[in-house]
């Protein structure tokens, strides 16, 4: 009896084996016949620390043969039977799509500002800092955090949200105050497009099935920080008279393509968005940011969408220079507005001269999932005394 089992253990062993260590070996004969180097050698060349792990885990994720080859299937499985959208977006009423992270944002308890923060978790005090330094340059802070798309439309996310009785944004509405409190100014978009959206047969803000504004939302933010930017003297409005050319352009959402599955792609026609260019008035070429203006803009893919992107020169970063009558120049990375663009503009701080603002937006929900956290980076000294900005100055 006892030799007629080995075979079987044998087998369930060799199985086992099999299902450990088969994909693996796969994986890295499939690495290596495309000319790549395997992934699992990271394992060997890299500290074993969390972060490495991590970064290992996540990248034989998104890139195992299995998944690549199964995963588009279930997901438009799990689509047609529940629509489900996996672990970036939600299907909400009528067809709108919303990105996951921005409603765990949200909904999720998040203490701002504990004494036992976890250090480049609490955006006040990146943000204090960076004004600070900037200060030391003569150069003014304006802080523009964008809503995410569930917090104007959270009926377009339930039925049950009840818009006007329940404040989704209260996470937001805090850094207002803290803000207040630290004397740092910033722009409320939240309670403008609020009232925008109140209004019978008003257009969305936001494309219905991507994260992002759409051209009438980047319009009104950018009309909004402009007349603040002018109102406060900090730099006067020029006299460029920038020139308007209407495009149209078929988009794929963002939340679609993140699925990644063909089958839910299909589901979903590409959006017909009618877009506002902005043309420089002498050359009837569009609009280009001028490295020489006093004006800087930072920020992520709000400021990216239509502007860097089809049709381009269309976006928020275009639309605040015809708002302010001058060209502005500007730092975008995708995500990345907490801590990236201001690394960015670290190494290159030749960025600053002459300038008299900085206009940092960023996404709301990079509150607490900013791509790198929010880390304090040092600026190098100034080449020049600081003077402070004066509306004579600027105009």
């Amino acid at each position: 009896m006892l030799n007629a089992t080995r075979p079987v253990q044998v087998l369930f062993i060799a199985a086992f084996l099999l299902i450990i260590f088969g994909e693996g070996i796969v994986q890295a004969v499939i690495e290596l016949k495309g000319g790549e180097r395997p992934q699992v050698i990271d394992l060997f060349t890299r500290a074993p620390s969390e972060a490495n792990l991590r970064s290992f885990e996540d990248r034989l994720e998104k890139e195992a043969w299995s998944a690549r080859a199964l995963r588009p299937a279930l997901q438009a499985a799990r689509f047609t039977a529940y629509g489900d959208l996996g672990e970036k977006g939600l299907l909400g009423r009528e067809r709108w799509l919303f990105y996951r992270p921005g409603v765990d944002f949200l909904m999720e308890p998040w203490p701002q500002g504990i004494a036992d923060a976890p250090e480049g978790s609490d955006p006040m005090t990146a943000i204090v800092a960076f004004r600070d330094a900037l200060a030391e340059r003569g150069i003014s802070l304006l802080v523009v955090p964008a809503p995410g798309k569930a917090s104007v439309y959270p009926d377009r996310l339930s039925g049950r949200v009840a818009r006007t009785d329940t404040d989704v944004h209260g996470h937001t509405r805090t850094l207002f105050e803290r803000l207040d409190a630290a004397g740092v100014a910033h722009v409320d978009l939240f309670s403008a497009f609020d009232a925008a959206r109140s209004i019978d047969g008003a257009p969305p803000l936001y494309l219905a099935q991507d994260t992002h504004w759409s051209p009438e939302g980047l319009r009104l933010a950018a009309a909004l920080v402009a007349e603040r930017v002018a109102g406060e003297g900090w730099v006067a409005r020029g006299d460029t008279e920038y020139e308007e050319r209407t495009v149209t352009v078929e988009r794929e959402g963002d939340v679609v393509r993140m699925v990644n599955a063909p089958a839910v792609s299909a589901a979903f026609k590409p959006e017909s968005v009618v877009c506002t260019q902005i043309m420089n008035p002498d050359t009837q070429t569009p609009y280009e940011d001028d490295p020489a203006s006093p004006v800087l803009v930072l920020g992520d893919s709000f400021l990216r969408i239509y502007q860097h992107d089809e049709p381009g020169s269309a976006g928020f970063i275009a639309h605040l220079a015809k708002e302010l009558k001058r060209p502005v120049t500007s730092i975008v990375n995708d995500g990345g507005a907490s801590t990236l663009v201001r690394q960015e503009l670290q190494r290159k701080p030749e960025l600053l001269d002459g300038k008299k603002l900085v206009v940092w937006e960023f996404v709301e929900r990079d509150l607490r999932f900013g791509m790198e956290g929010w880390q304090i980076v040092s600026l190098p000294p100034a080449t020049k005394p600081a003077t402070p900005p004066t509306p004579a100055e600027t105009s």
